[in-house]
């Protein structure tokens, strides 16, 4: 049953990126939701039960706005392509339903709570593969779009997803607010230089994969049982530092590649205020993974911690985290 749960995120995933008509990529993105729902329900228990249940709604909410716009655009227009979504009421319904897709503010709230209810291993599909066929819908749909309410909506989703974060102990709700507020870096430059967004998606993915993977290795779901990883694996506690701060975007790190490119694209758009408040909002994500980062690497457990000791095991670390870490640590230099 998971081969042919994978199997079909995987195919509804490639419907939607690789279609021209909005039909085909409404039906992979269907496709998509069945097929990660069975996938966070998977450990029964009341919290995931309710995570698929607000995932399934948000997500049926959003596939019927895209086939709701692009019906009143081939009604207006008579145009089914992708690519030419003119009429101005399509392009605001579309930019709200791939805003609840992807979860940016106001349509933020069910992200967290759904990435908090499933185990580590969904979380990670959620927050990658699932992001990417709403964000090649709103790459081809780009320029017909508003870019006010883009860059309103990109400013408030980061500011929103450093503040919310701040005050979180579960490592999985602030993975959740670390998604929202780098989707605010993406949907900002999406009117001016689509390719950055892009280039943004696949080098967040990136980290953020190697994040999952390293929590999930370490078993750890929050910031209390992370403090005693440091014994059981200290090598890969190193590594979730630097791919932490790699993910805040600190400069000699692969994470400040998009962030430098997406800043000097609006500096030459004369949007030099909105690149400002951008960065300085940026700060508060920096805050909440430097707090992860200590807790993993800098803290020595008390002698009476309230939960399980975690034992320091020769269990290998997969390829996989070892190629991840590196690359979203040495891409930029």
């Amino acid at each position: 049953a998971k081969l042919i749960f994978t199997t079909s995120l995987f195919l509804g995933t490639t419907i939607t990126i690789s279609s021209n008509h909005w039909i085909t990529a409404w039906a992979g993105l269907e496709i998509n939701t069945l097929a990660i729902l069975p996938l966070i329900s998977k450990s029964h228990h009341p919290r995931s039960i309710e995570a698929a249940t607000k995932y399934f709604l948000t997500q049926a909410t959003a596939s019927t706005l895209v086939l709701f716009a692009s019906m009143t655009n081939a009604w207006h227009t008579g145009q089914w392509d992708i690519t030419q979504l003119t009429h101005p009421t399509s392009c605001l319904i579309l930019t709200s339903a791939i805003a609840m897709k992807l979860g940016l503010v106001p349509f933020h709230f069910w992200f967290p709570e759904v990435l908090q209810g499933s185990p580590l291993a969904t979380g990670l599909l959620l927050s990658t593969i699932m992001k990417f066929p709403p964000v090649v819908l709103l790459v081809m749909t780009s320029p017909s779009l508003n870019p006010t309410l883009l860059t309103f909506m990109a400013i408030s989703s980061a500011a929103l997803g450093g503040w919310m974060g701040l005050n979180q102990t579960q490592t999985r709700k602030i993975m959740a607010f670390s998604s929202i507020s780098h989707l605010g870096w993406m949907t900002i430059i999406i009117s001016y230089d689509p390719k950055l967004t892009l280039l943004n998606f696949y080098l967040y993915t990136m980290m953020t994969a190697a994040v999952f993977l390293i929590l999930n290795t370490n078993n750890t779901l929050s910031l209390s049982t992370l403090m005693t990883t440091w014994a059981k694996n200290p090598t890969l506690s190193a590594m979730l530092l630097l791919t932490l701060l790699s993910l805040a975007g600190l400069p000699p790190l692969t994470g400040f590649l998009p962030k430098w490119l997406i800043i000097q694209e609006l500096t030459k758009q004369d949007m030099a205020i909105a690149a400002t408040v951008i960065s300085l909002l940026s700060l508060l994500g920096l805050f909440f993974y430097l707090r992860l980062a200590y807790c993993a690497t800098i803290t020595l457990p008390p002698h009476t911690t309230n939960h399980m000791k975690q034992w320091h095991t020769n269990k290998p670390v997969s390829t996989s985290i070892a190629i991840l870490t590196t690359m979203s640590t040495m891409l930029l230099p």
